[in-house]
């Protein structure tokens, strides 16, 4: 094996090839933050439905905490997923030379998805949707697209980074 490496480095140094970059194993080219602030804006749905119970220990109340803690969870970490794909898959060095702030904000948005998952009141769930937003907005300025925020059309009623297109 170590011969044919070396004969596919002889034969390249010769040749001269250009190098090829991709953002993951299969260059799709198809990377977009919406599903990340979707998930957002979902948990902070379970976390309004969860405070919005009623205060009682019947079945059915303690049925639904359940059920929306599954939910809740289950889009934190679902955020997570698509911050990472993002962070390991589209950004690249440059990207971060032009935005230092980046760095930072995948770091909280992590930390933020972790700490939803913990909890179950709104602010840590706002915080999380305003960190997304965030790198959702440089996500598109990196492809040279303005975006706008509107209020979401779902019950949550929190903005959406969306590009303008």
């Amino acid at each position: 094996m170590k011969a044919l490496h070396a004969l596919l480095d002889g034969i390249d140094r010769f040749f001269g090839f250009d190098t090829a970059y991709a953002h993951c194993d299969i260059p799709c080219g198809i990377y977009d933050p919406h599903a990340a602030q979707m998930a957002a804006h979902t948990v902070i749905r379970m976390a309004d439905l969860i405070a919005a119970l009623p205060k009682d220990n019947t079945v059915e109340t303690m049925h639904k905490l359940v059920r929306y803690t599954a939910v809740k969870e289950e889009h934190a970490e679902l955020c997570k997923r698509e911050i990472r794909i993002l962070w390991g898959d589209y950004f690249k060095h440059e990207h971060l030379e032009q935005n230092p702030e980046l760095q930072e904000l995948i770091w909280n948005a992590l930390k933020l998805g972790s700490e939803a998952r913990q909890k179950t009141d709104v602010k840590t769930a706002e915080e999380l949707l305003s960190v997304v937003e965030k790198i959702a907005e440089i996500f598109w300025k990196t492809k040279g697209v303005e975006t706008k925020r509107i209020e979401a059309f779902y019950p949550t009623k929190r903005e959406i980074v969306y590009p303008k297109v």
